[in-house]
């Protein structure tokens, strides 16, 4: 019996060792930490439970019966997070590169599997150069087999990836369809072929960083929605990002102890200019409003005139959406709406409550708008927030005009409670341009043009650009001051805290993809 359990013992070392202390001691040089390094510090100490340890491939094509690793190549597991269950698979780049191999897929499946079962988020440390070409079809297969878990775990558990290395041809689309990713900066990349298939088939020059490097995906493209110094750095992050969310759909997000006192403040009074045109930014209005350090933004660096995150008011979990005037001054693009309907939707499959801060002076326009759909993705965030179900308020800092009043999440459209602060313009348009079509006959007969339109846009901006019209027709349930604003939203989320919806019976919508 001991020499059994001593053999049993040598087989997990091995394991654990993964491709032998050369390939660890590259990966470190690399400032790369190795799988077991991963899951052992993003985990709480002594928490990580193995499955599949003396798991191995099943090739015995071009000599592969001959190189057999323990495990294949993927750690998988279950551990406590802050005490929270989760699930969690980690390549081992140190093992065929990590490559995907039919087995490799079927301990990353029963993992999912598990976490779907008990509702458990689940988080993917990818590291891969790719699928197991030895293989063939059973590791494309494999790949597929993870793509279906990852639809249906879709909005029923929290999924989370990190892409800490190489994430190139399918290997991508498992990320894609995971609720957030988080990209190594230097040391990670994604794409669907790689530079040297670009330069034969486009005769392009780039290279691996550029093409689909973590600026290039956090900046350009928008795949990735967190980017990472280093992989510590890295597992902070997803710690950070789980801490704003439930177990799993059926759960609210853990409220954190909080003693209510004077919860004005004071420094929401002096942030919007009282010349309209002046940009401040939305970010000095996210922080006057919600607890003190406690807004973790996503998608930092794309569609930068939207911003989107989570945050805590009074020790609750919130999602927050906000047009930033700093950038091409809030209006909504093609970018920034996809942008904040991806969250958006996030937030209402987890039962987070959604703060919108609106100062929006229209849709963007242009021939590139135009010609990239601003149409169809404009609707994207319209029906985003017209499906939402959860507790859903907006605020009105300064303007809200035309079509995007009613996008961002408007009473119209279900919001729940819409305040606006006193100098907030509501209306079709601005003054200037109201005033040169409504009084267009006018200003063409008076003496001095310049004059009269002036005269008429102060008639104009007198009569429409305030929130009161508004009030009175109860679309905007109070007007406030700014330094009232985190009282307010703290009574009202509390109160909106029991609300249900039940929509019409239909097994989907279809939002305009």
């Amino acid at each position: 019996m001991t020499t059994k359990i001593n053999k049993l013992k040598e087989r997990v070392q091995e394991a654990k060792l993964g491709g032998g202390q050369k390939r660890i001691d590259r990966q470190h040089q690399q400032g790369k930490l190795t799988a077991r390094e991963r899951v052992e510090y993003l985990l709480d100490e002594g928490s990580f439970e193995e499955m599949g340890i003396l798991v191995t491939h099943r090739t015995t094509d071009f000599g592969m019966e001959k190189q057999q690793f323990f495990g294949d190549g993927v750690v998988t597991g279950y551990g406590t997070i802050d005490g929270r269950l989760v699930y969690i698979f980690a390549q081992d780049f140190t093992v065929f590169g990590g490559s995907l191999s039919e087995t490799h897929a079927e301990k990353i499946c029963k993992v999912m599997d598990m976490a779907v079962k008990v509702g458990a988020p689940v988080i993917g440390l990818n590291d891969s150069g790719g699928a197991r070409i030895q293989e063939g079809v059973r590791s494309l297969g494999g790949y597929a087999d993870i793509f279906y878990r990852n639809v249906q775990a879709s909005g029923v558990i929290p999924q989370i990836s990190a892409i800490m290395g190489p994430c190139a041809g399918g290997a991508v689309y498992s990320p894609a369809m995971t609720d957030f990713t988080i990209m190594v900066e230097n040391t990670s990349y994604m794409f669907v072929t790689g530079p040297n298939v670009v330069k034969t088939v486009t005769n392009e020059e780039v290279t691996a960083e550029e093409l689909g490097g973590a600026n290039t995906h956090a900046t350009k493209s928008g795949v990735t929605h967190l980017t990472s110094e280093n992989d510590v750095q890295c597992l902070e992050d997803i710690k950070t990002l789980l801490s704003f969310m439930p177990q799993n759909n059926q759960e609210l997000t853990k409220q954190l102890a909080y003693d209510l006192g004077d919860e004005y403040r004071q420094e929401l009074s002096d942030i919007v200019p009282e010349n309209p045109n002046k940009p401040y930014d939305m970010r000095k209005v996210i922080d006057g409003i919600v607890d003190r350090d406690s807004f973790f933004e996503i998608h930092k660096d794309y569609a930068e005139n939207i911003v989107v995150g989570f945050a805590r008011l009074a020790g609750r979990s919130i999602g927050i959406v906000a047009n930033q005037p700093m950038s091409l001054a809030g209006v909504l693009g093609v970018q920034s709406s996809k942008k904040a309907a991806r969250f958006t939707r996030f937030c209402d499959c987890f039962n987070i409550p959604l703060l919108v801060l609106v100062d929006v002076p229209g849709f963007l326009p242009g021939t590139d708008q135009e010609w990239n759909a601003i149409i169809t993705n404009g609707a994207k965030l319209l029906y985003a927030f017209s499906e939402a179900t959860v507790p859903r308020i907006s605020v009105i800092t300064r303007k809200a005009y035309g079509g995007a009043y009613d996008v961002m999440n408007s009473k119209h459209i279900g919001a729940d409670m819409n305040f606006a602060w006193p100098n907030a313009e509501i209306a079709v348009m601005g003054a200037k341009g109201a005033s040169e079509i409504i009084f267009k006959k006018e200003i063409a007969e008076a003496e001095d043009h310049d004059a009269k339109l002036a005269e008429k846009e102060a008639e104009y901006a007198k009569k429409f650009a305030n929130p009161y019209r508004a009030a009175r027709r109860g679309f905007i349930d109070e007007v406030i001051l700014p330094e009232e604003t985190r009282r307010k939203l703290i009574k009202a989320f509390a109160m909106l805290e029991g609300k249900k919806i039940d929509g019409p019976k239909r097994k989907h919508g279809n939002i305009p993809l």
